[in-house]
C-alpha cells in the first residue's frame, strides 16, 4: 500500500483499507454504477473488504485512492493511476451515484494526474470510458484529455464488451 495522502478543495485522496469495506460496498455494490465498469457486481460488503485487502497485497504499480469529502469525512469513491505496459499513465474512479455531477471525480482525477506529473515524473497520462457513458468522458476532457481513438474494453470475466472512447495527453 502507497503512504502517499493528496488534498483538493473538497477532497482528501488516501490509501484504501480493509476498513473501508462498507463505505466502499456503496458504489461496488449499486447496478447503476456498475453499469460500466470492468468489476463484477459486489453482493457484499465482504466482497469489497476482500478487494480492498487484495490492494495492500498487489504488485500492480496502480497507486488506488480512496476520496474522502472534507466537509463530512464520508468516504465516497475511489480511483486510481498508474502506468500501463506502454508507460501511459491511466486514470481510473468510481463514485457513489448520490455524489454524481458535483465534480468530484474531475476534482479527483486532476489531482491524480497532478502528483504523478510533479512528484512521479510522469508525462503521458490516458484514460477511457463506455461510449455509451458520455458523462465520464467529460471528466476526462475537463482534466485536459482529448479524445484519441475508439476502441473497446471488457469486463474482467469477459461477460460483457463495451465499445469505447480512449482519452490522452501529454504534459511536459
Amino acid at each position: 500500500m502507497h503512504p502517499y495522502i493528496l488534498e483538493t478543495d473538497r477532497l482528501r485522496l488516501r490509501p484504501l483499507a480493509p476498513g473501508d469495506a462498507q463505505a466502499a460496498f456503496a458504489w461496488l455494490g449499486d447496478p447503476e454504477v456498475n453499469r460500466f465498469m470492468p468489476y463484477a457486481l459486489y453482493t457484499s460488503a465482504e466482497q469489497a473488504r476482500e478487494w480492498l485487502e487484495s490492494l495492500a497485497e498487489s504488485d500492480d504499480p496502480t497507486l488506488e485512492f480512496g476520496f474522502v469529502r472534507k466537509s463530512d469525512g464520508l468516504l465516497i469513491g475511489s480511483g486510481g493511476i498508474g502506468p500501463n505496459e506502454e508507460g501511459v499513465w491511466e486514470v481510473g474512479y468510481n463514485l457513489r451515484r448520490d455524489c454524481w455531477g458535483q465534480g468530484y471525480a474531475s476534482e479527483a482525477a486532476r489531482e491524480m494526474i497532478r502528483f504523478a506529473h510533479d512528484s512521479l515524473g510522469a508525462r503521458e497520462f490516458g484514460g477511457n470510458c463506455a461510449a455509451a457513458n458520455p458523462a465520464s468522458g467529460r471528466v476526462l476532457e475537463k482534466c485536459g484529455m482529448r479524445f484519441d481513438h475508439l476502441g473497446e474494453y471488457a469486463r474482467f470475466d469477459g461477460s460483457e464488451v463495451f465499445p469505447a472512447k480512449f482519452y490522452r495527453m501529454t504534459l511536459q
